[in-house]
Formats: C-alpha cells, structure tokens, sequence
C-alpha cells in the first residue's frame, strides 16, 4: 500500500488558518494534522514525532507547515526543524505566518517587474514606503525590498516608536536598512509621499491609505502596489484587478502606475500553491521561507 502524503502545520496561534488549510489539500496533500498554541520549544520533539514515525519512503510524502502571525517567530520555529532532523530522516518545512511571506513576495515582484518594464529602474534606484508597514506583510514586504537595495521605510499608522522599533529589529536580524516613520493624517502621508518612488500598501482590509488629495501630492511615484480587496481600496482611483495601469489621482507623477489587490492576490495564490506542490515534489528536503517566496514569484511572473 502506497503511503498517503501528510502535512503537519504547526501554528502559535489559536487556530490554524482555513486560507492554508485548503490551499495544502488544492496542492496534492492527502492528509492535513494541525496544531494549535504551539511554543517554540516544542518544535524540536513534534518535528520528531514527525519524522521517526515514516520509513525513508513516507519522509519523501511528509512534510510541516509554519502558520502563525509572528514573522520572526515563525523563521525561529523554521529554523528550529532543523537541528530535530536526523539524515535520511528530513522533510520539507514552508513558513508562511498569516500568508505574510508570499504576499509580500507577490507583492515586490509585481512591483518590480511593473517598475522595470515601464520606468527602466531597478529597486536598488529608488525609495519605498511600506505603509502598514509594522504589521506581517508590511514587515515581510520591506524586509524583501530593502534585500533588494531599495530605500525602505517602514510607516506606522499611530506610533513612530513601533515603526523605529521594527525597523531595528528587522534590520538586525536580515541585514538589512530599515528605517522608520509615522503618518497619522493626510499631512504626515504628504510628506513622505513627496519624493517616494514606489508605495506598498499593505494596512488592514477596508482601509484607505492613499486618498485622491495625498496622491496628487506626489511628485516622482512611478509604481504603488496594494493588498487589500476589501472595499474601499488602499489606494483611490486603483481597481482591484489593475496591473501596471495610470494611478489617475497621481497628477504630478503623470506616469505613476498601480497594481491592485487582486493582481497582487492572484500571483500570491500560484505561489503559495507552487511552494507547497515543490514539497511533494523534491527529492531533496526544502526548507521555504520569504527569500525563496520571492525568488519563485520572480519566476512565475517573468
């Protein structure tokens, strides 16, 4: 009898995410084991009781999956696996806490592509806002841009301390060059938005960023990107399914464009969905997180 594949979803929260769950059975696995509330240091022993309950053959159709919502907790936990793993006894492990990773990496991919194929311009050449920028995708998402040489700047709706703070941490952790700041009105936006070429967008469902009078304050925004699907859009005058289109409030940027949530959300789907086939698939362990989200959305979208 052939074994059935398992996937083992580890999860520091209350409850394991439906969003994951489905898209692990859409991506081939037979059956699905979550784990609610789980510590960090219970990962060493359930990665274990993973991998020494299946012979060599069963480790090639087992593997974990990392939810959560700490983006940094969920690469100790990744990171945790490990040093649990006994050769030939290794599976594949995907973190990916509240989708954060693969958002963020649809998210900069788009950008990026938008960014090159209608300015010429790499992210290395410009400055980023990453608004909503201290929750998992806003953190996930300058994380990404800021590895890849962009001028990022990680902007809290309510307090300078936790965008200074997360741009800290962050920054020390990835090696990267976070730095922060606050836009609590229109005003504060204005100001940053000024002389920013690029804009993420990636604040609560519902939530309207970038209004008609901040946007036409811009005056060298080339690409902005956003994430939510829920109405009203982060971004005005942006539909949900643009892609590389006139952002039409941007009227002294005359050619700034944007990419809509689900533009964005669509790429996110087949990456998320790739990532987790990639487990049944390799013959050699994987361990997935947000560095090689990106590099397979850069893929998927060339």
């Amino acid at each position: 009898m052939s074994k059935r594949s398992i996937l083992h979803m580890f999860d520091p929260m209350p409850n394991n995410s439906p969003f994951d769950i489905n898209m692990a059975l859409d991506a081939g696995f037979d059956v699905l084991m979550p784990y609610s509330n789980v510590k960090l240091d219970n990962i060493l022993t359930l990665t274990q009781d993973v991998i020494f309950s299946r012979s060599p053959s069963g480790i090639k159709k087992t593997g974990i999956f990392i939810g959560g919502r700490d983006i940094g907790l969920a690469i100790d936990m990744l990171q945790a696996c490990q040093p649990a793993m006994v050769p030939p006894f290794q599976v594949s492990v995907f973190a990916d806490p509240s989708g954060a990773y693969t958002t963020a990496a649809a998210l900069v991919a788009c950008v990026e592509k938008a960014l090159k194929e209608h300015h010429g311009k790499t992210l290395r050449e410009c400055k980023t806002l990453v608004f909503g920028g201290t929750g998992p995708v806003g953190i996930a998402t300058g994380i990404i841009a800021s590895l890849q040489g962009a001028d990022t700047v990680l902007v809290d709706h309510l307090s300078i301390d936790n965008a200074n703070d997360a741009a800290k941490q962050y920054s020390r952790r990835f090696s990267t060059k976070l730095t922060g700041a606050i836009a609590r009105n229109d005003i504060e936006k204005i100001a940053l938005i000024e002389d920013a070429d690029i804009v993420f967008c990636t604040a609560k469902a519902g939530i309207r960023v970038l209004s008609s009078h901040v946007l036409a304050q811009a005056k060298q925004l080339k690409v902005a990107g956003d994430v939510n699907a829920v109405p009203p859009a982060g971004i005005e005058g942006l539909g949900v399914n643009d892609f590389a289109l006139p952002l039409i409030h941007a009227t002294q940027a005359k050619q700034a464009i944007g990419i809509g949530a689900l533009a964005v959300g669509n790429v996110k789907y087949q990456l998320q969905h790739e990532l987790l086939k990639s487990m049944l698939d390799t013959n050699t362990p994987l361990l997935i997180d947000f560095r090689d989200a990106f590099s397979k959305a850069q893929q998927l979208i060339a």
